[in-house]
């Protein structure tokens, strides 16, 4: 299977303890910043407006900051566009997986693909160190290292290379939730606590109003469905391959954008991330819409050739075409990032979804 790029709101002063995630201890962030408030107070060793900010990880350990950070460096392209949606992309010296051409919102899309790409995978442990970053956001903290590519920084080194190492709680961290996850909360979590690390505060909370207010909006139309006459929804990963399917399970973000949307995800009793499962798994749930979650192919055309191929791989496949939603072309053309990766994009997707489940009723 490919690898994957994608892939709590507790705040409190402290200055602020915004629950975000880090996998070092307590440290001093680097003294610094851009505005005269901020080099004055690094010149009298005092913690920039705002300041100090104090992460947590999964596990609790904590990290501060007594000042935004000057250079980061993103594991991928969630962290990457979270970043720029805060009006922090400034920040950013590197990243790994970077997005395709036409990946991201049209406002980043172009920002996005001119960072630095450190590497087209995970970026190399040497790359990484030597990067000259003061904080790398990781995404892959559940995934072991995206499946051992790579050698990864221990934390011991992370520290020599005066690097603080964060997590995208929201993916790196819900696979180990013990809860399944079916709202925004998480995401709106990270967007919460990286706004407070990189001193975006305002912009973070027009972000996550903006979100609830989406969300919300689909929540009251179709509050009158009851539970049991939902609709079922697979996710199909045409792009991870289809001799054997991988399912969203019940810690992907996926799976709360699919249940928010007013949907029943069919492979929501599996626990974790994602699973391959056997094509039998699927007829015998016979879904009643299917999504066509195919991949970003770099343009309009690319895309919409895939999501052909992808619905044309159901219809004549004897395993498939048998299947509720194919017999009754219950497709859905929406993107794999937009749904497997957590954003701010997630609440748009919800609306998206719901816009066909509910026609009528979402507007």
């Amino acid at each position: 299977m490919r690898a994957r790029g994608g892939y709590g709101v507790a705040v409190a002063l402290i200055g602020l303890l915004a629950a975000g995630c880090s996998g070092g201890g307590d440290s001093d962030g680097k003294d610094g910043g851009d505005s005269g408030d901020r080099t004055a107070a690094a010149a009298t060793n005092a913690p920039a407006p705002g300041f100090p900010v104090t992460v947590t990880d999964c596990a609790g350990k904590r990290t501060t900051f007594t000042s935004p950070p000057k250079a980061i460096v993103t594991s991928n392209a969630s962290s990457l566009e979270l970043l720029l949606r805060l009006g922090a992309g400034d920040k950013v010296i590197g990243t790994g997986f970077p997005p395709g051409r036409g990946a991201m919102p049209a406002p980043y899309d172009a920002r996005a693909r001119r960072v630095p790409v450190l590497g087209q995978a995970v970026v190399p442990k040497e790359k990484l160190l030597g990067s000259g970053a003061d904080v790398y956001i990781d995404t892959f903290a559940s995934m072991g290292g995206m499946g051992g590519m790579g050698d990864t920084p221990t934390e011991a080194e992370y520290r020599a290379a005066g690097i603080k190492h964060l997590y995208l709680k929201s993916t790196a961290c819900a696979a180990m939730s013990k809860e399944p996850m079916t709202d925004l909360t998480a995401v709106e979590a990270d967007v919460t606590t990286f706004g407070a690390v990189t001193g975006t505060s305002a912009r973070a909370a027009e972000l996550v109003d903006g979100m609830r207010r989406t969300v919300g909006a689909v929540t009251r139309a179709i509050a009158d469905v009851p539970e049991s006459e939902r609709p079922t929804y697979f996710f199909f990963d045409y792009d991870a391959g289809t001799e054997q399917p991988t399912a969203v399970c019940d810690r992907q973000v996926a799976n709360a954008v699919i249940t928010l949307a007013g949907a029943r995800n069919v492979f929501s009793d599996c626990h974790g991330g994602f699973r391959q499962v056997g094509w039998e798994d699927v007829i015998a749930r016979d879904p009643d819409w299917i999504q066509l979650g195919v991949r970003n192919h770099g343009s309009p055309a690319a895309n919409a050739k895939a999501f052909d191929a992808a619905e044309t791989w159901l219809t004549s496949n004897p395993a498939t075409k048998g299947l509720k939603a194919v017999r009754e072309k219950h497709f859905l053309r929406i993107g794999s990032e937009r749904t497997t990766i957590a954003g701010v994009g997630d609440a748009d997707t919800v609306r998206d979804i719901a816009r066909t489940l509910y026609p009528g009723k979402v507007s």
